[in-house]
């Protein structure tokens, strides 16, 4: 069983940056983060593989950017530009799998 914490959210203002990390407990491959805004179904971000092919939904592409450190079983999420659209829980997830993590608030306001 892998266990999967995220840090980094907070508050931002429109136009700032943010950067999530998700901390595996074990080995990791594709990993993905995924975000659920208030009334909305969660929806996928962006996604890694371990080799780091990268996927992105059309809303965060040219803004966000997906890594990883393999040695340190760690993902990242670097959110740029950030819009108050971009305001929900973000959660990783062990791609494929049921291991998300607890998830993490990110808040854009002006």
């Amino acid at each position: 069983q892998v266990q999967l914490v995220e840090s980094g959210g907070g508050l931002v203002q429109i136009g700032g940056s943010l950067t999530l990390s998700c901390a595996a407990s074990g080995s990791i491959f594709s990993m993905g983060w995924y975000r659920q805004a208030p009334g909305k179904e969660r929806e996928l971000v962006a996604s890694i593989t371990r080799g780091g092919n990268t996927i992105y939904a059309d809303s965060v592409k040219g803004r966000f950017t997906i890594s990883r450190d393999n040695a340190k079983n760690t993902v990242y999420l670097q959110m740029n530009s950030l819009k108050p659209e971009d305001t929900a829980i973000y959660y990783c997830r062990s791609m494929y799998t049921d291991y998300w993590g607890q998830g993490t608030q990110v808040t854009v306001s002006s």
